[in-house]
């Protein structure tokens, strides 16, 4: 449905509230860079806000777009029921409402922390430091579930103490920065399976899922092109073997990138509390580690715990590598259509919902990701019943089959590979997996 007159107004633009001009989206489109960026919200055209630095110099020259509204805007079938939808969910207060969970989530944490310490210190047994190590990577999973509610939602209504939350059962737990999260993972719900925009699919050289990234495409995230060069031809043509053994090792990834977002990147909320959180799980770990009485049981429990922790790591990819992708910027006129085209739920019983942690409803959270996982169940069959009245695809598989799925995805993939032409000649193959992003 078309923008009504007095939505089309920008915020603070007083004078000539009611003139509006009409924007076509031609012209939209001839505004789309870094430094002349025109934004379309729900078919309101206003200027970028003046935070970002690489759009506040233009932000005068871009007034014209101030109280404007786009010309040809025009929402599908499916996304006008699925906004219909969102405002009664809003009105019947389930944003915020959060529930008990993450007050229990956080007593676990801590509870399986202290049982993995006293494992540790206090115990001579091999296999009693071995379980320590398994129930470090199991509180990584639980923490990594906590930093992805607190990412989207608010869970103790105070911003301050989310925040707390966020750097302890994050950054010092895991030694993962929850900013370096939410960049990642903000762009992932926007462009969700978009192959040169989503970087939750662009796992160069290691992993494909479409022989669409055999063609050098340039990644809009990393602003690197994701080349398809001799040693990315070489991986991702046993792909489908090395999947799993890679998820077990993946968190050495996640702690590379995550250092190097809040050390390099230009612009990071809290910089120093990032760094101090992080360095807070260099300093705990590695003491842990190195308490134990010889090298074997420290490389079998650092092994331990990322191997458990690649459980979760393996459940990321479940969701998604196995659905729809495409290549190009997402578009706000088929949000409904894209989120649960490029997106599946896992089935399973209410009382396993505690291992998904929310994921198993990835459908209905790319959807509504700022509504509460203890609600996701309640909502699904109305998404179900929206899906089928638009004649689409609401897709669902148990966990072993979601494992069949990705599988088979990354197999069909990888064969493709093989006969699929090269590019350059690859650099060096310690340099390429170090710079293995995603």
């Amino acid at each position: 449905m078309p923008p009504s007159v007095d939505a089309m107004s920008a915020p603070g633009d007083a004078a000539g509230a009611g003139d509006v001009r009409m924007i076509s989206s031609k012209e939209l489109r001839a505004h789309a860079s870094a430094d002349d960026l025109w934004i379309s919200i729900s078919g309101d055209v206003t200027p970028p806000t003046p935070s970002s630095p690489t759009t506040r110099p233009r932000r005068a020259r871009s007034s014209a777009a101030s109280s404007s509204a786009a010309s040809d805007y025009t929402v599908s079938p499916a996304s006008a029921d699925y906004r219909r939808l969102l405002a009664q969910l809003s009105s019947a207060g389930l944003f915020e409402r959060v529930g008990p969970a993450p007050k229990v989530q956080l007593v676990l944490m801590a509870v399986l922390f202290y049982a993995a310490l006293y494992l540790a210190l206090a115990c001579a047994s091999a296999w009693a430091h071995l379980l320590a190590g398994g129930l470090i990577g199991f509180v990584w999973i639980q923490s990594g579930w906590m930093g992805h509610d607190s990412g989207h939602h608010r869970i103790t209504g105070h911003p301050v103490l989310d925040r707390v939350v966020q750097v302890l059962s994050g950054n010092c737990l895991t030694g993962l920065s929850i900013a370096w999260w939410k960049c990642n993972h903000n762009t992932h719900h926007i462009a969700c399976n978009s192959l040169d925009h989503d970087p939750d699919l662009q796992h160069m050289p290691l992993f494909a899922v479409s022989p669409k990234l055999f063609g050098n495409i340039w990644s809009c995230f990393y602003q690197r092109t994701l080349a398809f060069d001799a040693a990315s031809k070489f991986l991702i043509s046993y792909q489908h073997w090395t999947f799993y053994p890679v998820m077990c090792i993946a968190r050495i990834n996640l702690l590379v990138q995550s250092a190097l977002f809040v050390l390099t990147e230009k612009r990071v909320p809290q910089r120093l509390l990032e760094i101090a959180g992080v360095a807070a799980f260099w300093a705990w770990y590695p003491l842990l580690v190195v308490s134990l009485p010889n090298w074997w049981e420290r490389v079998a429990f650092v092994l331990f715990s990322f191997t458990i922790c690649g459980i979760q790591h393996v459940q990321f990819c479940l969701n998604h590598f196995s659905s729809d992708v495409y290549v190009g910027p997402p578009k706000g006129n088929d949000w409904f259509e894209k989120q649960t085209a490029g997106s599946l739920d896992i089935l399973c019983p209410p009382w396993m919902d505690w291992f998904h942690g929310g994921l198993q409803f990835q459908i209905e959270h790319h959807l509504f990701p700022r509504l509460p996982r203890c609600h996701l169940r309640k909502v699904a069959p109305a998404v179900r019943d929206l899906c089928k009245k638009h004649g689409l695809t609401y897709s669902a598989a148990s966990f072993w089959g979601a494992n069949v799925l990705t599988w088979k995805t990354l197999r069909a993939a990888a064969l493709q590979a093989r006969s699929a032409t090269s590019g350059a000649a690859p650099k060096n193959l310690v340099w390429e997996a170090l710079n293995t992003h995603g």
